[in-house]
């Protein structure tokens, strides 16, 4: 069985090709313009996609599908804008049986015509990313350009990969096969053999609220492609993105001919437990979660009945030995810490730093120099709130308040985090990073993870203790990311090793544009699934083989 080439496949099979083509090389390769600049996406695209956004606001979300007839809002803006976005609503029994009923035509699309669809879908969201990462920045708190980069072109580079590597997996071995034995002096045997390519069964993505789309981008987009119906379960704060995504997913869906329940959103009422109640349902077959360990280690335990792929939280480590670069280093940490307010789960949180100093290009530095020196880079980039802002964003939830209170109580603080006005919006939560001083004993304080604008200088015997330290607290309980600092090959070598054993990525020497919680699709895997941060990454093989299978049919040729 040969399948015939949808229209939509042969329209962007020159992207599919050049993302092919990008995962087997890990180059800079890009599908998505990064920049909102109008010589890119024309001198009013900014301006029409506010203006789609804004309409959005104090409305019913336009999204005709199965539903109750009940409306919900749950949204609460960072920047203090009122959101109040109704959405439509239904329960887990209803969303699931809509999402199971589209699926078999869609499986029985083939490959090709569901990655041609697919694409198709990331077209429509990239023609209307303006408004898209409008949604992303009010419901997340991050600045806009960094909405339009991380929330738009980025993530759609992300859910592009996932289609790649999924494509990749998905028509690895043929569709048919003749297949011929000898048998002595009689004639050979002779079969004719097919292999469809079987999804799973109905695919549930929880979304989280500081990246709703680029953390679910790639398990939709995934789960969709090989023939998996989704079901959407944003979280409470950050429903509107996906509501976006969902919407003009729909509307292509519905163009090529497919039941768009093929992908539905599963907004829900405060309190109700939504996520469980789907994670849990003996239909659903497949579960991607971005958040918080707690919650993802009762998805990993529980939704028995489904292959799970988590991200959670860890204890993004820098291990600080020797720089020839000491400004560059200082600039390059103070960014990493001041971006989105240190909200990223790859944002580092444990700054090792030898008691005694270290050598740097401007002599010997003590701990405190070099503690000092971050908080300067910090305070550089902190200290005119217009300019400040566009880099710390807005705080995404009172968790993170909370913690910047805690936090207060421990150490000595070498940087204190400071509330600031944001010059267009009055009522937006703004706090600068915080920088802590410990030492190597407070083990209790900093082998837990304090999400948010909160680092600690952690004073340490040696740059071999701060590796002890590296290993033992990111091999019980992981991490996303790892940097270090050295003139030295052999602690490069050695830290590598360390980080290979408990298996987090790791970046050395980082001192210019390239920052250790940034990562680039095509050429970086984000998390490893090599440790108690996630139990998969984003995007290799595994994170998209196991969402279907292969199920084979023979008969007498």
């Amino acid at each position: 069985m040969t399948e015939t080439p949808h229209p939509l496949y042969d329209r962007h099979a020159e992207t599919l090709n050049r993302a092919l083509t990008a995962i087997t090389e890990r180059g800079y390769w890009s599908a998505y313009p990064e920049s909102p600049s109008p010589r890119v996406y024309g001198e009013t695209a900014a301006a029409d996609g506010k203006a789609a956004f804004e309409a959005y606001l104090g409305a019913d979300f336009p999204l005709d599908q199965p539903g109750d007839g009940d409306r919900v809002a749950t949204e609460q803006s960072p920047f203090g804008v009122a959101l109040n976005v109704r959405y439509p609503h239904a329960d887990a029994e209803r969303l699931v049986a809509a999402a199971s009923a589209a699926l078999p035509a869609w499986r029985d699309a083939g490959p090709q015509t569901r990655v041609g669809v697919c694409l198709e879908i990331l077209d429509r969201l990239h023609r209307n990313i303006f408004e898209l990462a409008n949604a992303v920045q009010f419901t997340s708190g991050q600045a806009f350009v960094m909405a339009f980069q991380a929330g738009g072109a980025h993530a759609l580079d992300r859910a592009l990969e996932a289609l790649a590597y999924s494509y990749a997996e998905m028509t690895r071995h043929p569709g048919t096969a003749a297949w011929e034995k000898a048998a002595g002096k009689g004639d050979p045997l002779r079969m004719s053999k097919t292999f469809h390519v079987v999804p799973r069964g109905v695919a549930v993505v929880i979304g989280c609220n500081t990246f709703p789309t680029w953390n679910s981008y790639p398990g939709l987009f995934a789960s969709l492609v090989t023939g998996n119906p989704v079901v959407i379960k944003p979280h409470p704060r950050a429903v509107l993105p996906l509501a976006v995504t969902v919407r003009y997913a729909r509307e292509v869906l519905a163009e090529a001919g497919f039941d768009p329940n093929l992908i539905l959103l599963a907004a829900e009422a405060s309190g109700e437990k939504l996520a469980s109640t789907l994670a849990l349902h003996p239909a659903v077959r497949i579960v991607d979660f971005t958040g918080s360990t707690e919650y993802g280690d009762w998805l990993e335990a529980n939704a028995r009945q489904a292959a799970v792929y988590t991200e959670k939280a860890g204890l993004n480590t820098v291990v600080v030995d020797s720089t020839d670069d000491f400004a560059g280093m200082c600039r390059n940490l103070g960014f990493t810490l001041t971006l989105y307010s240190g909200q990223m789960c790859t944002t580092s949180q444990n700054i090792l730093i030898p008691r005694d100093g270290i050598d740097t290009d401007q002599g010997r530095k003590s701990f405190d120099e070099v503690a000092g020196g971050i908080a300067a880079a910090v305070g550089k980039l902190t200290g005119d709130p217009a300019r400040g802002v566009e880099l710390t964003g807005a705080i995404v939830n009172d968790g993170v308040l909370e913690r910047l209170d805690e936090v207060a109580k421990v150490g000595a603080p070498v940087l204190e985090s400071r509330t600031v006005e944001h010059p267009s919006f009055p009522d937006a939560v703004v706090r600068t990073p915080t920088i802590v001083k410990l030492d190597a004993d407070d083990t209790t304080t900093y082998s837990r993870e304090w999400f948010g604008p909160i680092s600690f200088a952690i004073a340490t015997d040696s740059t071999a203790h701060s590796l002890e330290i590296l290993r033992s607290t990111v091999g019980e309980k992981g991490a996303l990311t790892a940097a270090v600092y050295s003139t030295d090959d052999a602690v490069l070598d050695a830290t590598e090793a360390t980080a290979v054993e408990v298996g987090v990525h790791l970046s050395a020497n980082l001192t210019g544009g390239v920052f250790v919680n940034q990562s680039a699709a095509f050429s970086d895997f984000h998390g490893s699934g090599a440790n108690a941060a996630a139990n998969s990454a984003l995007t290799d093989g595994a994170y998209v083989a196991n969402r279907f299978r292969i199920v084979q049919s023979r008969r007498h040729a």
